[in-house]
Parts: structure tokens; C-alpha cells; sequence
């Protein structure tokens, strides 16, 4: 009789000078489709990312979620966790990282960025200039760049698989190189586990605290690996999550704000 094979043990991590952070993962709290929980193992079974960002849109919640649990089974997991927040400014999406407190939505990018710095976290614009999503423009960013150091970003998303544009991919990274000079970051914008390290940053170190240095100087390269596996997600799971993008997101942005009214508009009722 032959015996069973034993599983596959997970792939030990690289030994290099360079780790590797994808900044930019959505859970179920919002509108991803895996809890953190899910997002976590498949980290730790492909060894390849060693610092991951949770950064749901509109609410640090997940965020929390996520560390909460990570924290709960920390000895399980080889890499390291960042909380953050995908905020949706007037202007664009921002991404708050190195938060874990709330960052308020739809304001002027410049004050959200300014925000961002008093709650002692790092702000990166996610797929800059794209035509996929909402994002910041050109003259926006370059209108910022020209403000007080509070108000202006501390890195530029070069590297992500919803970078569709003109002055997106490698004009934007020319770009930042020649005028600009943030930091480059690479995000995958996972809303599925089987994209999560599709983009990623390169930096100096294998620590979240070595990542958020690397920023600070200036010395990171933002990666693509590749376009989005659709026939590993399958149909059904693609529409399901546009479904919930087009549910959850607006539910939670809009959500105090549409209470609040019914609230006020049922005192006026009752004061009749």
C-alpha cells in the first residue's frame, strides 16, 4: 500500500538585502472578497511579500480587524503588517498609511494629506492618473507639490495594475524621477487573494519600520509583476465584487451622513 505524500512545505523567504510591501489590499470589511484571515495565509504559503498594507476604503476598521487578528496569532505569520486607509479625497484616492485612527473623506487632497501627518502616517497616492478609477491628476499633484511640506505627499504609486493612462506606468515614473522625487511605491490593489503581490515595493530591509525609512529617503522602487489573473478568479467572483464595490463603499462613506438626516428629520416630525 503507498502511504500519503506529505504536504508541500511553505517556501522559506529569500535571504536578501531587499523585502518586498505590498501597500495597497482590500478585505471583505469592505468591498474585497477575503477576510484578512484568508489574505493572510496565502502571504505566508507563497513566502514572497515580507510587510502587506490593509487599506479598506473609507474606514480604518478593516485595518484594525486585520492587526487584531495578526496580532491574536502572530507566531504563524513571517511578515509584517501595516494599518492604513484608502481615502477618498476630492481630488482622488489617497492612501493614509501607518494609521490606525480615522481619516475624514472628501476633502481637498491637500488637508487629508496634512491629516494623514498629524495622525503620524505616510500618504502615497494609489495608481496616480488613471482612467480605471478615481484618481489624482497631474495638475493636481503638481499643484500640491508646490505647498507647505505638511501638505504634500510623501509617495507616488508607480507600480499597479490600475495604472491605465497617459501619464501613468513608466511616463509617471519618469516623470517623478525628473520633477517630482517621491518615493516610489507599488501596490497591487488586491480586492481578490489571488492578486495580492501583483505590484509591490522594493526596499532596503525586510521590517515595516525599514519600509517606512526607505520612504522617508526616497529609496524605493515600485514593481509590477503582472496583469490580473481572471481565470483564476473566476466570473462569478468578479461580479460579485463589483456588486459589493458598488454596495459596501458608499454604505460606509455615506452611512453617518444619511442617519444623521433621518435622525434630524424625525425630530422635526415629532417637534410638529
Amino acid at each position: 500500500m503507498i502511504g500519503a505524500m506529505a504536504e508541500s512545505p511553505t517556501p522559506a523567504r529569500p535571504l536578501t538585502l531587499f523585502g518586498r510591501a505590498d501597500l495597497q489590499i482590500h478585505t471583505s470589511f469592505g468591498d474585497g472578497m477575503d477576510d484578512a484571515l484568508t489574505i493572510f495565509e496565502r502571504v505566508e504559503r507563497d513566502a514572497f511579500l515580507d510587510v502587506i498594507a490593509i487599506t479598506d476604503h473609507d474606514d480604518v476598521g478593516g485595518a484594525l480587524l486585520a492587526r487584531e487578528t495578526f496580532e491574536a496569532t502572530r507566531e504563524r505569520w513571517g511578515f509584517e503588517l501595516v494599518t492604513g486607509i484608502e481615502v477618498t479625497t476630492l481630488h482622488g484616492h489617497l492612501l493614509a498609511l501607518w494609521v490606525d485612527q480615522p481619516i475624514p473623506s472628501f476633502k481637498p487632497l491637500e488637508r487629508t494629506i496634512a491629516t494623514i501627518h498629524e495622525a503620524g502616517g505616510v500618504a502615497v497616492l494609489p495608481h496616480p492618473f488613471s482612467l480605471l478609477t478615481r484618481s489624482v491628476g497631474r495638475r493636481t499633484l503638481e499643484r500640491v507639490l508646490a505647498l507647505p511640506k505638511e501638505q504634500r505627499p510623501d509617495g507616488l504609486e508607480v507600480a499597479s495594475p490600475l495604472a491605465k493612462g497617459w501619464d501613468a506606468g513608466a511616463r509617471g515614473r519618469r516623470a517623478n524621477a525628473e520633477r517630482w522625487h517621491l518615493a516610489e511605491t507599488g501596490g497591487s490593489d488586491s480586492h481578490f487573494v489571488e492578486t495580492v503581490g501583483l505590484a509591490y515595493t522594493r526596499f532596503r530591509g525586510r521590517t515595516s519600520d525599514a519600509l517606512r525609512t526607505a520612504i522617508d529617503a526616497r529609496a524605493t522602487e515600485g514593481v509590477l509583476q503582472g496583469g490580473t489573473p481572471y481565470r483564476a478568479i473566476g466570473l462569478k467572483r468578479l461580479a460579485e465584487q463589483q456588486v459589493r464595490g458598488l454596495s459596501v463603499t458608499p454604505r460606509k462613506v455615506l452611512g453617518p451622513k444619511v442617519q444623521a438626516l433621518a435622525h434630524y428629520a424625525r425630530e422635526r416630525i415629532a417637534a410638529r
